[in-house]
Parts: structure tokens; sequence; C-alpha cells
């Protein structure tokens, strides 16, 4: 497939110099959120006169834009040599448009990205222009592509684009003559170049185009004009008279003139036309009939010369899409048509977008929507109820409200509305709320409009067919008390006194509110029985469609739906974090940054973190406070350095206290207020953003805390003073589940991870003891690869620094917190403490035997065996469940956070699935398997676990993976329901004692942490792995991955033996090595013993 094309300019051009500026931000937005390539030159071009035509407007566009090409490249005068090679595209915005009032190409669609880097509305323009870009014109050379945007053209996702290289290329698909008769059709010779173009012709003209399946091609609004085509319009601008049709003539004081780009500038291009009807204007164009004036008709045909001259030698070659189709939405009927049909949807590839019936919206509890209705961009709100096949967009609708079937609601804003009586919409009706500019009161005003689905809006009043709401327009006049002679002037032409030039809407009234009760009177769905309606009507500053419809206020009309779209964010936002559902708002924060609705963001994740002060609701408010940390690294973007970092400068120190205390709304309050100070900078935003991720694990470490009610103890047979309690355990590996044991993803998401305990060449590893000692002071012996590290604390400041991993002891101080042999905040020395309940002190011993970042749980594991051997060593009993329990508490207390799944498996022994649902308190089940003896025999002898010889560093990743799960990252969600999923089905499979099921887990389990965190798997790990492979059922790394120890579950004896051979290999500097590794069923083991046996 064809690459995207890379625009060299993207053109917009407009009839109303007002709208240029708005049009020029949205083409702007629209780059900066990745949707138009970031090295296209953007630029909106106001036509210069009005009435130019499409033909003036291309070229005054040409023209513009090689003058900006022109000072980029240096220059300081017009150098129309700088379009060789560019690929332009030029997009005509026509017509105002009586059912979206920023036009057709801005008419919003029930379509979303399905994974954004950044949110908003799609339009008509958004799609029109990814499929000119990526499907169209790809294989084009350099040149202009002119595109009308009133016209949608619809190509399937496997059609062909039957493209030849040409001088001017027109895009068609074929179409019926009955519908073409209101449009334009290309006469084709047998080599599909352009013979001649009609335009509203006759059926009998329209036959001679047919092809031999009774088709037509029809005129699409898309040309392509090659390199040589554009050389000679761009003289045009020096030509008299078509300089007139741009900014230059217009500049030097010519009267402009009107030039068609298919029935003027095409048309000379075409082979069957002849110069003498061309120039005289018989042929389609604007001049050369009857009513006009003869120096207008001879100023025309000296332009049509030129044109002739320059353009008659190129040729048009029509490029027939097959399967395409072309439609102009004109009545509401067709406009409610795009989307009831789905008009646009064969345009969107379905990999990358979803259609969706509510879209951008929000539905609050108490209303209801049918289901073949649509809510763009909406929000409603009270006792709301929408009929079958209607359409609301860019509506806030409040109170009590009914809609009735296939209507339309547009713009409508009833957010103030306190009104408590039932507003009825009736059936096929049109509800639209315009923002129109008075430019002489300096002021933008808010105005609705009525009317119904089957009016011509254009049938003169005095036919007998003309409608007003559905009803006949004598009704209308009859029921209401209204005149005609207030309708319209009488200067206005009979043929004129249409629906669109009725002075129907009230604008202002001298006193009164004027707005939804008019509209709900006009449409019939309101009684003026005391006729007050009407007076107030009757005396209000009124507009027509057509008057309304002129005095669009577009920038506002923008800002209304940009604004409408942050509205219905923040509401997802509270209601997603309050019900804890798994939706991610990235994205929404990304385009909030681009539009400037950063504040109001922030200030809802505030509100929401400010909800709940229970310690059960502590993870809503530490993922609120991760989501504020998230949008300060939006709004902070590549420029502020990395999102990992230290989060304990002073400034935040308050705030962070207020929630070490559990002071959550003042804690907030105190976030917020510190952050103020934090946003002029890229990096100081990221400084900001890690600040909050540091309060968010605050909070994360009291959810975690509440497993701490499962930490049950009792008293015990009092120890010796001297003797020794030893508590060992073996390692774990995870083989199905791990990352979903990882807090905050445990309590609110759910987890399952099955575990297997481990003796490493016939060993438990990793251990601790411990004994009373006379002396009223605790003395903590840590045993490790460099030695022995002896830290002896006699006060209870020599204990404060507990909560600091890489303090001296860090871990075993933080035991005698957790189990409160040691009381921190008492007045009580330590000594006194020591001797009034244990009458004396302890010393504690810990161990590993095995390397520093293994993977094999040996901190959270070591943590139980510290608690064990202490609680026992202080005559205190407590059950196992109650230590898997006391190590999540103790690990919070030491910030170093962690999951439950290692202490599951080097407390428990054997193989044990682990679990624990999606709610606080966080409570672990361990489910023992009860795996027979012989598939624990054959697991044994097929088992191989090779220790990689670099370290595991699990830290960052682990940041990196909750930093996602708060996002709600799609992938790291799936993956997660995945993790569960696998867990259970790796259980079954060791229960039916089926390994190589488990094998096929182990494999499945790795490509899952390859998921949840990228770059895991380094280049010696896949060696490892590939070499390993053809001879294993499965393999997994131990832990997170990127370094520790590597298992591998061989087919068979011999084959544990060949991957064995292979290992041995590998140079020795590498430090590779095989480790002996069997299951241990036992578990945690305590002896006591009189003295330490080495």
């Amino acid at each position: 497939m064809a690459s995207p094309v890379k625009w060299t300019a993207i053109v917009l051009t407009c009839t109303n110099k007002d709208w240029a500026q708005a049009l020029q931000k949205e083409l702007e937005i629209r780059q900066e959120k990745g949707y138009i390539d970031k090295d296209v030159f953007l630029l909106t071009v106001e036509d210069p006169k009005q009435n130019v035509g499409s033909g003036g407007a291309s070229i005054n566009a040409l023209l513009t834009v090689a003058e900006y090409i022109s000072a980029q490249h240096g220059y300081t005068v017009l150098n129309p040599d700088v379009l060789q090679k560019t690929k332009i595209l030029i997009l005509h915005v026509g017509r105002t448009y009586l059912y979206d009032p920023c036009g057709r190409p801005f008419v919003t669609l029930p379509i979303k990205y399905k994974a954004p880097h950044c949110d908003g509305l799609l339009t008509v323009l958004d799609i029109y222009l990814k499929l000119v870009t990526d499907k169209i014109a790809v294989k084009a050379g350099p040149g202009v592509w002119v595109c009308s945007t009133d016209v949608l053209l619809t190509v399937p996702e496997n059609a062909e684009i039957p493209w030849e290289p040409c001088d001017a290329a027109a895009i068609t698909v074929p179409s019926t003559p009955q519908y073409c008769r209101a449009h334009g059709v290309y006469k084709l010779d047998p080599d599909g170049f352009v013979e001649d173009i009609f335009f509203r012709e006759n059926l009998p003209m329209l036959e001679k185009c047919e092809r031999p399946d009774g088709k037509v091609p029809v005129v699409t609004g898309l040309v392509y004009l090659s390199d040589a085509v554009v050389e000679k319009m761009m003289s045009f601008y020096m030509k008299p008279p078509l300089d007139a049709c741009t900014y230059f003539g217009v500049d030097s004081g010519e009267p402009p003139i009107q030039l068609s780009l298919f029935f003027d500038v095409m048309l000379s291009m075409t082979t069957k036309v002849i110069e003498e009807d061309f120039v005289s204007g018989k042929r389609s164009g604007s001049y050369g009939k009857e009513n006009v004036d003869p120096v207008s008709r001879k100023t025309m045909q000296a332009a049509r010369a030129i044109l002739w001259k320059d353009l008659n030698g190129f040729k048009i070659k029509a490029c027939m899409i097959e399967n395409g189709s072309f439609f102009y939405p004109y009545t509401i009927t067709e406009h409610r048509n795009n989307f009831l049909q789905k008009m646009l949807w064969p345009n969107c590839p379905k990999g990358i977008f979803t259609w969706s019936k509510q879209t951008h919206s929000f539905i609050a509890t108490g209303c209801s929507v049918e289901e073949s209705s649509y809510l763009i961009n909406s929000i409603i709100e009270g006792k709301v109820n929408v009929g079958p096949k209607s359409i609301i967009s860019h509506c806030h609708l409040k109170g009590n409200i009914n809609i009735g079937k296939d209507s339309f609601i547009s713009g409508l804003n009833m957010e103030d509305s306190k009104s408590q009586r039932l507003f009825n919409f009736p059936d096929s009706i049109v509800v639209q709320g315009f923002n129109i500019n008075l430019p002489t009161l300096g002021m933008t005003r808010n105005v609705l409009t009525v009317h119904g689905q089957f009016d011509n809006c254009m049938m003169p009043q005095w036919k007998s067919v003309c409608t007003f709401c559905n009803e006949q327009l004598l009704v209308l006049l009859a029921r209401t008390g209204i005149k005609q002679e207030e309708l319209w002037a009488s200067d206005v032409p009979v043929d004129d006194q249409t629906i669109m030039t009725a002075r129907m809407f009230p604008v202002f009234h001298a006193t009164d509110k004027v707005g939804l009760k008019e509209i709900l009177w006009l449409s019939g769905a309101l009684d003026d029985k005391d006729t007050s309606i009407l007076h107030r009507w009757r005396f209000s500053w009124r507009l027509s469609l057509r008057e309304i419809l002129d005095l669009v206020d577009l920038k506002e009309e923008f800002n209304w739906k940009r604004q409408l779209f942050y509205d219905v964010s923040q509401k997802e936002i509270l209601l997603t974090l309050r019900e804890n559902k798994n939706k991610g708002f990235r994205h929404v924060y990304n385009s909030a940054v681009i539009e400037g609705f950063t504040d109001p963001i922030l200030n809802t994740l505030d509100t929401v973190a400010t909800d709940h002060t229970n310690e059960l609701q502590a993870g809503i408010e530490a993922r609120t406070l991760a989501n504020i940390a998230d949008v300060l690294g939006c709004m902070a973007g590549p420029k502020g350095g990395l999102r990992s970092g230290p989060a304990a400068n002073k400034s935040w120190a308050k705030a962070f206290n207020l929630l070490e205390n559990r002071q959550i709304v003042q804690g907030v309050a105190a976030l917020a207020k510190e952050r103020a100070n934090w946003l002029q900078r890229p990096d100081t935003l990221i400084r900001a953003a890690r600040h909050y991720e540091g309060a968010a694990q605050i909070l994360i470490r009291h959810a975690v805390m509440t497993a701490k009610q499962f930490f049950k103890t009792k008293p015990g047979e009092k120890m010796a003073m001297g003797q020794w309690v030893v508590a060992e355990c073996p390692a774990r590996i995870d083989i199905s589940g791990g990352w979903s044991d990882t807090p905050p993803i445990t309590y609110e998401h759910g987890g399952a991870v099955t575990t297997v305990a481990l003796l490493i060449n016939g060993r438990r590893p990793i251990g601790a003891k411990a004994r009373l000692i006379k002396e009223p002071q605790i003395e903590l012996v840590i045993h490790g690869e460099s030695g022995e590290k002896k830290v002896i604390c006699q006060e209870l400041s020599h204990l404060e620094d507990y909560f600091q991993p890489h303090a001296p002891g860090a871990l075993l101080k933080a035991a005698f917190v957790c189990t409160e042999i040691v009381d921190l905040k008492s007045s009580i020395p330590l000594s006194d403490q020591l001797m009034a309940t244990y009458g004396g002190g302890f010393e504690l011993h810990s161990w590993t035997n095995l390397p520093h970042g293994s993977g094999l749980g040996t901190s959270s594991i070591l943590a139980g065996a510290v608690m064990a051997a202490l609680l026992t060593a202080a005559g205190i009993n407590c059950d196992v469940k109650g230590l898997i329990h006391s190590v999540l508490y103790l690990e919070q207390l030491l910030t170093t956070g962690g999951g439950w799944q290692d202490q599951v498996g080097g407390l428990m022994g054997g193989v044990f699935l682990g679990l624990s649902e999606a709610k606080l308190p966080l409570y672990v089940d361990p489910v023992d398997l009860n795996i027979k003896p012989e598939i624990i025999q054959e697991f044994n002898m097929r088992l191989v676990l090779i220790y990689t010889g670099k370290t595991r560093l699990a830290r960052n990743l682990l940041q990196d993976v909750v930093r996602n799960w708060y996002a709600r990252n799609p992938q790291i969600v799936d993956t997660e329901d995945s993790l569960v999923e696998l867990a259970q089905e790796c259980a079954k499979g060791f229960i039916d004692g089926n390994l190589d099921v488990v094998g096929d887990c182990m494999s499945r389990y790795w490509g899952m942490k390859k998921l949840m965190a990228p770059g895991c798997e380094t280049t010696l790990i896949g060696k490892l792995m590939a070499d390993a492979r053809p001879h294993a059922s499965g393999m997994c790394m131990a832990g997170a991955g990127g370094g520790g120890f590597l298992y591998v579950l061989a087919k068979n004896a011999e084959c544990k033996e060949l991957i064995k051979s292979h290992v041995a290999t590998i140079d020795e500097s590498e430090g590779v090595q095989i480790y002996d590794a069997v299951v241990d069923m036992e578990g945690l083991k305590i002896t006591v013993q009189q003295v330490w046996v080495e």
C-alpha cells in the first residue's frame, strides 16, 4: 500500500473574511493533535471579494500560498518556481449550511479514533482529508489538488484508485442520470478523457454521457492539476482581467470577476468544446447569458480567451472509482441520512475508527435515548427522553424534556434551566441554536430557530404546499395570530417570501427574555391562551434564517462545541474515577493542553480527590492524584524531561504530611496551592508531576495498609532468653498472572497468580533468626554477599529511618514497627518499652543466598521470614495467611510497594493460586492446588533454572506499569484481564497434570510481561530463550524481567540436558549459570535452637 501524501501545504479558502482566523485555528489544532503532519504549511485564505467563484478562489489561493512559500525560502518577491515539486491541497469551504452553523465540512460525525493520542470531535473535513491523503492522492505526482467540501465523496476501504499520469485528473464516481440532474456530469471519450462538462442538464443531454451500465460520471468536486497546469494558472495574477479574481487585481482597483473551477477553468481543457462557444460564454459560464450586462460580458470573454489560450493544450483524465459514491446534503432529511444511514462510514478504516450512536456524550441517570437515535457531543441531565431516530448534537439539555421521534436538535443550551415544567418537542421537528455576531452592538447573541423535517424552506409562501413545522403556513398564521406582513416586508418579492426569508425568530425583547418558549409556541407544542407569547414575539427584534446564517459567529460556534466537549469530558472523568471504571483520559489531557482546557480538568480532578476521606476510598484518591500527575506531564510535553525522578522537595512537605496523617481534603488543597507555583516551565511541570505521583504513592500505601486487619496475632509460647528462632523460606517462581498482584492494580482490577516454591541448590535460600537478649536494645545483623553489617538501636530515633529502603537495616527496623513490638510515637524510651514487655532486647539477623535482583521474590519473602522469626521470638503467634498480609503492610511502611505473589509462593510452599478481589480492604486468598506427587516429580525433572548474570531492575518498570495502569492504557487493561485468565488456566493445567499446558502458559505469560513492561527482554535473554525454545514446552523470566533468573520447562529429561549444555557454551564472563531447583512443598519452616547453625 502506498504511503500517505506528504503535503507541502494545505489551504482552506472561505468567502467570509471574519471566518478566516477561526478556520486557521481549527487547522492548527488538528496539526498539533497529529491529524495533519507537523511539517505541512497551513494557510487559510479569504476570497478577495464576494462571488469570485471556485475558480477564482483557487487561483487566489495558489497566489497566496506561493507568496508564503517564497518567503519561507528567503525570497523577497514572489517566485512561482517554488511551487515546482510541491504537493498542495486546496479545500474550499463553501456556502453556509442550514444544519450546521460551521458549514458542511465541520459537521461533527459520530466517529472516534480507536486509540487516539489526542481526543476531539471528528468532522467531515477530517475524514475527507484522510481520504484524499491516505488513498485517493497517493499515486499522484507533484501538483495541486482542489476539493469542494460541500459534497461528500465516499470510497470503500478496499476500492482501487485507477490512477494514471496526466495533465489534470477529475475524480469521479458512477451515479444515476436522475440524481445528477441537480449536479455536474462529465462526458468521457473511449480513452477516459473528458470531452465536456454539463451542469443541471435535462435527462436527454445526460443520457449522452451514459456508460453501458446506464450510469454517468458525476462531478465530485475533486480535481488534480499537474505542475505544468499550475504553472500556467499561476501566471493569471499578472494577466488582466483574470487578475481580478485575485487580491492583486482587487488591490489594483480591478472590478472582481467570477470564475467557476469546473465550468470556466476545467471546461477550457475538455476535448469537444470549441473555442467560439467557450469564449462567448455560450457553454455553462456565468457570463454570456442574456441577463449579464455588456461590459461584464466583454470582460468575461477576454478572461475566457486567456483561459482557452493557456489551458486548452492540456487534457483532463477521468479517474473513475467504480465502488465510490457521491451525495450533496441539502435538506434536513439528507442531513439526517448522513448519520442514520452511515453515509461516510465507508471512508473510515475499521481498524482506526469506531462508529457510535453515542459519541462524546454524557447521559445522566434518569435520562433515556432510544437505540436508533444519535447523541453527539451532548449532555442530557434531569429527565430527558429522546424518541426514535432523532439526532441530538452539540446540546446541553437539562430538565423535564421529551423529544419526539425523527427530530433534529442542535446547539441548544439548557444548562442553566431551573424550570420544573415539562417541555415537549414534537415529532419531526428541527430546533437549532446559533451564535450570531451583531456588529452594530459589538456582541454575540444566541438565537433559536425551528422548522419541520418536511418543510421546504425555499418554497414560496404563496404555494399551497408551503409548510412551517410540518403544517401549512396558513394554519400557522391562524393558530398563532401572526400576520403575513410581520414575516416579510412589502418590498420582498413574492417568490422570495420563503421560510428562509421570514423574520420569524426573536433575538431581543426590550424587557423579557425570549427563546425556547417562543420556539415551542411556533412549533405548536406550547399554547398561548392569553396571547402573551404572541405579544412578546411581536415586539421582539427578529431575524430570518438567511440573516442568521449570514451573521454566524464562527469563532463562538467552535468555542461552544469545544467547551461542550470538555464539559462532557469532565463529567466522564468524575463518573469514571468515582465508580472505578476502566477508562483512561490521557488522550483528553493531551487535547486539553492543546486547546487550553487544563484548568477546568485540574479543578475537576481536585474535586474528585476530596470526595472521600475513608481509607477504603484511598484507591480512588490515589488514582485521581496520579491523573493530575498525568495532566501535568502532558502540559510539560517532551521538553520537561523524564517522568520518573525524585519527589521530596521541601515545598511539598506540608501537603505530604497532611496526606500521611489522612487529612485528605486539606492535603489535596495544599497540593493544588503548591502546584500553582510550578506551572510556568516544562521542567517544573515534570517535577510537579513527580510530586503528585509521590502523593499518590502515599494514598496507595493507605489503601494497601487496609490488609493489616487480616494480620491477626495471639499470645504464644514465650521464648527463653538467648533462644534462637530460625525462619527459613524457599524462593518462588511466578508461573502465570504476575503484575495482577501489584498495587493499585490488585485492588482496582483483581489479581490471580500461580506460584511455585523452590529449593535452590538443595536449600531454602532466604531466612532470618531472632532471639531475646538481656540488653534493652535492638541489635540488627544483615548478612550479604559482602559480609555482614551490624546496626545497634538504643533509642527510638535510631529506628525512625525505617521507611527509607536504603537505610541500614530498614527492613528489620520496619518489622519492629509493623509488629508493634516498638511504639515510635510513645514518649517512653526504647529501653523502657523493651524491658517492660520483654524483659530485654532483641537480636535479629537476616540473609539470602540468592543474587541481588534475582526476580525470585527475595525481598518480600525475606520480610515474611523476618516477621515470622521476630514474632515467634517475642512470644506472638500468627498464621501464614496473616504473615502474607503483614508483609503487604510492612512493605508499605518501608515505602517499597510490591505485590503479594512473592510471599504467597515463599511462605505457603508447593504450588498455589493466589487471588485478590477488586476491592478494599485488600485480602489475599492463597489456594493450595494440591498437586499430585508424581506431577511435582515430573515438574522437578523438567525444570531448568538459569541465572542470566544480570540484575533485574524492577522499580523503574513498576513505575511505568503503574503509570500506564492509572492512565488506563487499553493495552495494559486488556493484558491485566488476560493475566488473570491465564493464571486460572495455568492452575487448571497443574491440577490436570498437563505440564505442556503449564509450559504454554509460561511462554504466553512472558509475552504478556513484555506488553506490560516493554524492554524487559534484553539481547542476552532473547538469545538464551532462542537456544532453549526447540527443547522447551515453555519458559519465562522470573519477576518483572530484564535480568535475574530464567526458568524453562523442558519437554523431557533429555531436552533438559540439551538446554543445560547450550548454557554451558556461553562465555563465563557473562555470568550465566545453572542453579539446581526443585519444588519445596513445605514453605516457611520455623525451628527453635540454642545456637545458630551455619
